[in-house]
């Protein structure tokens, strides 16, 4: 009968170790939020994030209040990349994002293109509390 409770109280141990070691992982899930000035003008800027799995997928508001949907977005090693796709004049310009998930901190850069000129910039981001 010793031999049986001991059992069970180590297999109850490795699961909470288990459970433990599952929570400590980082987890970019949940919406954040950052500000970007462009000539003058802030706007605040807002991403959604779910990682189920090892699937990263999300989105950001466009003009009207519109969701578009990020492409080609992985979450690897605490790192988030994501690209942003959107549409002017019927012209389609897109935005690569990386960055270092730290707690509730994405820092990184954003890459783009204007006028046939590579554009660079940092960002960060803050998740919002639940």
């Amino acid at each position: 009968m010793r031999r049986r409770e001991l059992l069970a109280l180590g297999l109850a141990f490795m699961g909470m170790v288990g459970i433990v070691q599952a929570a400590d992982k980082p987890d970019p899930t949940g919406t954040w939020k950052w500000s970007v000035t462009i000539n003058d003008n802030k706007r605040d800027v807002t991403l959604k994030l779910k990682l189920e799995g090892d699937k990263l997928t999300g989105t950001m508001p466009g003009r009207n209040n519109t969701e578009t949907a990020i492409d080609d977005a992985s979450f690897k090693d605490g790192e988030v990349a994501f690209s942003v796709t959107r549409e002017r004049n019927g012209q389609k310009f897109t935005t690569k994002y990386k960055g270092k998930l730290d707690g509730d901190t994405i820092k990184g850069k954003l890459e783009s293109e204007r006028g046939g000129k590579a554009q660079s910039r940092d960002w960060e981001a803050k998740r919002e509390k639940a």
